[in-house]
């Protein structure tokens, strides 16, 4: 079985290139790191940042146990992984056989979030969260590109169109 992990910042398209590989390859499973509460969960990515950006500080236990189950249940060729930290952290490296990191510019995901989460508050919530944005959550986007880019196996252009994005993912997967 190979595990495929794909990354990238919030909004960046993880989700949507996950799901979308999984209807094209066969026999394939995803977890996708949103359905899980872990301890140690940042709560101020500023802060965070200026710490040294740990990512070992989530303690990804339970995510750890899914692969291992979706591992031992010998039903699937791939598990996909809809998981920002690449080969980054400790708990989760050594299963990982490929990172892709889709490199979404900053304002099309900063776009894609407010489009997505934002469709029932006002205005003045919209602009209040992009002053926190500004403020103290660009940092965390930013140490996230350098970070987790850069150790990834392969960056997929987020700009693209996504029909382009997921053809290209399930291509590098295939090809491995």
């Amino acid at each position: 079985m190979k595990i495929i992990a794909i990354g990238a910042v919030t909004a960046g398209g993880k989700t949507t290139v996950v799901n979308a590989m999984k209807d094209r390859l066969p026999r394939t499973a995803v977890l996708h790191f949103d359905d899980y509460t872990f301890k140690g969960e940042v709560e101020d990515f500023s802060e965070w940042v200026s710490e040294g950006a740990d990512v070992n500080v989530w303690d990804l236990t339970p995510l750890k146990a899914d692969i291992e189950s979706v591992i031992r249940s010998g039903k699937y060729d791939y598990l996909l992984l809809d998981y920002p930290f690449a080969y980054q952290h400790d708990m989760i490296r050594d299963y990982l056989d490929c990172c892709i990191f889709i490199d979404t510019p900053l304002d099309i995901a900063m776009a894609r979030r407010v489009l997505r989460d934002m469709k029932e508050v006002t205005a003045d919530e919209i602009r209040n969260e992009m002053n926190t944005y500004l403020k103290h959550a660009r940092i965390a986007y930013v140490q996230m590109v350098k970070d987790h880019l850069s150790a990834s196996d392969y960056v997929i252009d987020g700009a693209k169109e996504l029909e382009d994005i997921i053809n290209e993912a399930v291509e590098i997967v295939l090809k491995g």
